[in-house]
């Protein structure tokens, strides 16, 4: 059913009695017993009938006649006056109803409904069985601007519309357990949001995969392979994150960071176009601020303060530092951050590939997280979410902002303890402030009870799927304004495809069926193509797999290493080399090659505590007496920084010269 066929439906005959399928006696009992919020309607069965039983259902809506106006009562209760049933003689039936509304007649004749109720039933007043148009009154509401999403559960002729804009602007959330048809409910949402607002850009933050199949036509698939997120636009926190992999930060590592960050993007600005210097120079350069730096810069940093004579007590947390940078650089999943073409200022291309703009017909970007590192995860979705707000917020109104958060109790979960700080921050300033600026949230959860309950009750529509847990059960029920124990007591037996649907985007609580999804769109795990793997236990190739599991679990560094040292090679000597040097090189030459092409052979010095006496092979010596090297090097540089170059020396300083050498020359780029 399409809108106008809706709002033909509700333009009934308003003295419409019966459909063609109701018998003629459409009244069910009446009124024995109400409270203001509730009542109880006794109604009696025939002898050795079940006619009477048979027309009453939990969940359905029933009407109590006033005269000139009629209250709308929902059934959530029912039970008999005995303790069995009779086949011999009359059942007596007791049902408890929840008092939603009135149908009241205006002055110029028409009807309306209103969630107030002006006169409540007395005892005595007759139920019967609720009319088509007055189904069809309660959940329009007279909303030219609404959107049919399913049929009604009570009655399959009359379409569930929600109102679009309304939903948007003050967010909405979807929960329901696992399979009940979360994601092909949002993909259906989210189509009927681009067609009602053209202004409208959607972000899906989506863990598994599933929803590029749910858009061929509208939308982007991001992932590792075609994503470039410079580590650069990172705030300190989130940078942290990705260095420390997800473990608690250093307090002297911090501290180091937040200094030499600056530097490095100054550094940068110095060296960069004059349209990074005019923007930049206008306010101080923090460790926040998302202007590009070269890592290279950074490590330059840290060696020239492990190279000073000052501080000792600071040297291991900077070698600890050197060391989480270069294994982080060197790791191959974190190549979308450390690439070489996150290096220049790109990040116009970067807001306008993600956020689609201008969108050139597909307002849907898909962000696939599964191929990102679980433990850089967080970050990255706090940077996206945090772009998210600022865009809207710059934008002054052009820009409509939509952020749909797939499992949204990963990253903004109940206990504050748990999940990523400047994530949960990023998601609540969107939640609490996103509807002044527009921006909305969307968040997806199958597990309600373990997502911020701040997120939640700021989401102000909520389509409930099966619930089996009662605690999921006692938080939708909080956290929804006119939710009500009535209406979500039965959450956990209605049926795949089907939500009750709470809040301001609807009139009143409605059970509905979502729309059927073609197939064609049906949203997909793992992309767009399912699929069958040919091979089985017996067949399948475990060295494959081990290799692929050592490429991205494991990072190399030792690669990463040596190109460092190499680099340093042609750097000048403060101090005259031992003629021993030679030999030391030349072994290393001719047995450092083989390094380059796995992992760094295992030697009994690495263990903790152990010192080699006198070396066992020629590689051994060779490292040993390269320390030995490097320490003499390193003398030679605290010397000449007590007591100045040379007379005459015009050589560049190891600073200046480490910053004229590209990134590329640092790190291997397979």
């Amino acid at each position: 059913m399409n809108n106008d066929e809706f709002h033909k439906a509700s333009r009934m005959d308003e003295n419409e009695r019966r459909s063609g399928q109701q018998p003629p006696n459409r009244m069910l009992g009446r009124v024995i017993a109400c409270d203001g919020a509730h009542a109880t309607i006794a109604a009696e069965t025939e002898i050795g009938s079940t006619d009477v039983a048979q027309l009453w259902s939990v969940g359905r809506l029933i009407s109590i006649e006033m005269g000139t106006s009629r209250v709308a009562a929902l059934v959530y209760a029912m039970r008999t006056g005995e303790e069995y049933w009779s086949s011999d003689r009359a059942n007596r039936l007791l049902i408890d109803v929840e008092l939603v509304g009135e149908v009241y007649r205006t002055e110029d004749g028409s009807e309306r409904f209103s969630t107030g109720i002006s006169r409540y039933p007395y005892l005595g007043a007759v139920a019967h069985r609720i009319r088509t148009g007055d189904l069809a009154k309660i959940y329009d509401g007279g909303k030219r601007d609404s959107c049919v999403i399913g049929k009604l559960t009570q009655d399959d002729t009359i379409g569930a519309a929600i109102n679009i804009q309304q939903m948007l602007a003050k967010h909405f959330a979807v929960v329901g357990s696992t399979g009940v048809g979360k994601t092909t409910a949002v993909s259906l949402l989210l189509n009927k949001a681009i067609e009602t607002d053209p202004k409208l850009r959607v972000l899906i933050l989506d863990p598994h995969n599933e929803f590029a199949a749910a858009f061929p036509d509208h939308s982007v698939v991001i992932d590792t392979d075609t994503l470039d997120l410079p580590f650069w636009l990172m705030r300190l926190e989130e940078f942290a994150e990705v260095i420390f992999r997800a473990r608690k930060p250093v307090p002297e590592e911090m501290d180091v960071l937040r200094d030499i960050i600056p530097e490095a993007k100054k550094a940068f600005r110095g060296t960069d176009g004059s349209a990074v210097r005019r923007t930049s120079d206008k306010s101080a350069i923090t460790p926040d601020t998302p202007v590009p730096y070269r890592m290279a810069d950074l490590l330059a940093l840290v060696d020239e303060r492990i190279g000073r004579l000052e501080g000792r007590g600071e040297k291991p947390a900077l070698r600890s530092l050197k060391g989480r940078i270069l294994s982080a650089i060197n790791d191959p999943r974190y190549n979308f951050m450390f690439s070489s073409n996150t290096i220049s200022d790109t990040i116009l291309e970067t807001v306008a590939h993600i956020f689609r703009i201008p969108g050139e017909g597909k307002p849907i970007s898909v962000f696939q997280l599964s191929g990102i590192p679980s433990e850089v995860v967080n970050s990255v979705v706090s940077v996206l979410c945090r772009m998210s707000f600022e865009l809207a917020v710059l934008a002054r109104g052009s820009l409509h902002m939509l952020v749909v958060c797939e499992e949204a109790h990963r990253y903004v979960p109940a206990d504050p303890e748990r999940g990523f700080f400047p994530t949960r921050q990023s998601i609540a300033q969107i939640a609490k402030e996103g509807r002044k600026y527009g921006i909305s949230l969307g968040v997806i959860s199958q597990r309600p009870s373990e997502l911020d309950q701040t997120i939640l009750s700021q989401c102000s529509t909520v389509f409930a799927m099966r619930l089996s847990n009662e605690i999921d059960q006692k938080i939708i029920l909080s956290a929804v304004p006119n939710a009500s124990t009535s209406t979500t007591s039965f959450l956990s037996s209605i049926g795949n495809g089907e939500a009750i649907a709470f809040g301001e985007a609807v009139g009143v609580p409605m059970r509905m069926r979502f729309n059927r999804v073609p197939m064609a769109k049906l949203p997909k795990a793992s992309g767009t193509v399912s699929h069958i793997p040919h091979e089985t236990p017996d067949t399948v190739d475990l060295n494959n797999i081990v290799t692929r599991m050592r490429a991205t679990a494991k990072p190399v560094i030792t690669g990463f290493q040596q190109s460092v040292e190499a680099a340093f090679s042609d750097l000048p000597e403060p101090v005259s080399i031992p003629k021993e040097a030679d030999d030391i090189d030349r072994w290393k030459r001719e047995l450092g090659t083989a390094a380059t092409d796995g992992y760094e052979p295992y030697r009994p010095d690495m263990l903790p505590g152990r010192a080699t006496s006198a070396p066992q092979n020629p590689a051994t010596a060779a490292d040993t007496a390269a320390g030995a090297v490097n320490d003499l090097r390193r003398a030679g540089f605290q010397m000449q920084a007590q007591n100045g170059p040379p007379p005459g020396d015009t050589r560049p300083s190891l600073r200046e010269s480490l910053l004229k050498k590209p990134l590329g020359s640092l790190y291997r780029k397979d």
